[in-house]
């Protein structure tokens, strides 16, 4: 008997089987509007939210002016890809199979929500989830970041497979 049950397989007719609980798609609902409108509300120049500038990553690190220049032509685009990706996981959270391109909307979606939460903990690669303090008031977003990580890396497994 198998005690590890994958979340995400890839089933014999080529889609995604999804096998994650109730309250692991409550906690997905509850990022999306979240993700949603920190979007949002970034501009493709000025004063960026550190969490929203991950999402729209720099360009050219030593030329700013070229850098604006690439974030005003890209911006947009990035910003409807991303938001489409959200539009799907939003539109599959409750389903039990997935096709190819809403595993990879999930997977992209799931890696910014991570990438934001991330960003807004100061998480570093040396961070493990053992090392969370109970009294530590970040403990719950910590552990939703790792549990993040966990859930993209099953879904990076399945599609490999």
């Amino acid at each position: 008997m198998n005690l590890f049950r994958r979340r995400f397989s890839q089933s014999s007719e080529g889609d995604f089987v999804v096998r994650i609980a109730d309250e692991e798609r409550d906690l997905l609902e509850h990022l999306l509007p979240q993700l949603r409108e920190l979007l949002m509300a970034t501009s493709p120049v000025g004063d960026i939210d550190p969490a929203a500038k991950r999402l729209f990553p720099t360009a050219y690190n030593e030329d700013p002016e070229n850098d604006v220049t690439y974030q005003e032509l890209m911006r947009d685009q990035l910003l409807a890809a991303r938001l489409d990706a959200l539009d799907v996981l939003e539109a599959t959270t409750r389903v039990e199979r997935l096709d190819e391109d809403q595993l990879d909307s999930w997977m992209n979606c799931i890696n910014q929500m991570r990438l934001v939460l991330g960003t807004r903990l100061d998480v570093s690669e040396e961070d493990e989830p053992t090392d969370m303090d109970p009294e530590d008031p970040n403990t719950a977003a910590m552990a939703t970041y790792h549990y993040l990580g966990h859930l993209l890396g099953e879904i990076l497994d399945a599609r490999m497979r």
